[in-house]
């Protein structure tokens, strides 16, 4: 009869690795150890894995593939999170509203709505933000920085979100697949007001008339009519 595995317990927090050496990898969270370095740009890090997935920016190395679209990432867990777009899967839920996520990262942004947690706050107006993210491209607002540029027209952007959207203008890439239909699309937000067409959403209302629409453009057109605004 065999001998079952040797565990070795964090003297942290208790935990218990079948190997030494995955011991030692979990204790670098406590102890802030950064053995592994980045010979390009000298950024550190605790597990030679997350060394080896960030030495892929500098290479450009892109190994995993979606089977759906043929899409690549540097990183598994972003072609796990890219393959819920063709499957729809959502498998973060909010526990304050039923809410449902296909990315972890979204969940826990969707939660500071409930919270109202606002830790960033803007050195130049005081103005505060849930993420930092959201705050970094706030500051552009004061600097007027475009950092973002298109290598094929050279159109500057102040956020990598509206370059990417941008490229697929040039790529004719539409990653976002209707599930009803099939239509594909090159922005996530095309992709919600089509979807409306199926759902009958209309979710813009006129304050005037009460008159719904499933698109705000739609809904601005509208209101001309009670404005006399000639577009």
């Amino acid at each position: 009869m065999s001998k079952p595995a040797r565990r070795h317990q964090c003297s942290s927090c208790g935990k218990g690795c079948n190997r030494l050496g995955a011991l030692k990898q979990h204790e670098r969270i406590y102890t802030g150890e950064t053995p592994f370095h980045c010979s390009q740009c000298g950024k550190c890090f605790n597990q030679v894995g997350a060394l080896k997935q960030h030495g892929r920016i500098h290479t450009g190395e892109k190994p995993y593939h979606c089977s759906q679209c043929a899409k690549c990432f540097s990183r598994l867990g972003n072609l796990k999170d890219h393959e819920r777009i063709h499957t729809g899967e959502k498998p973060y839920h909010c526990s304050q509203c039923g809410k449902c996520f296909k990315r972890l990262g979204s969940l826990k942004r969707h939660v500071q709505v409930h919270t109202g947690e606002k830790p960033y706050h803007c050195s130049q107006c005081g103005k505060c933000f849930s993420r930092s993210e959201i705050l970094k491209a706030h500051e552009l607002v004061h600097t007027g920085e475009k950092p973002y540029h298109c290598s094929q027209c050279g159109k500057c952007f102040k956020h990598s979100g509206n370059l990417k959207q941008h490229e697929r203008i040039h790529t004719g890439e539409k990653p976002y697949h209707c599930s009803q239909c099939g239509k594909c699309f090159n922005r996530s937000e095309s992709l919600k007001q089509h979807e409306r067409i199926h759902a009958g959403e209309k979710p813009y209302h006129c304050s005037q008339c009460g008159k719904c629409f499933n698109r705000s453009g739609n809904l601005k057109q509208h209101e001309r009519i009670h404005t006399g605004e000639n577009p």
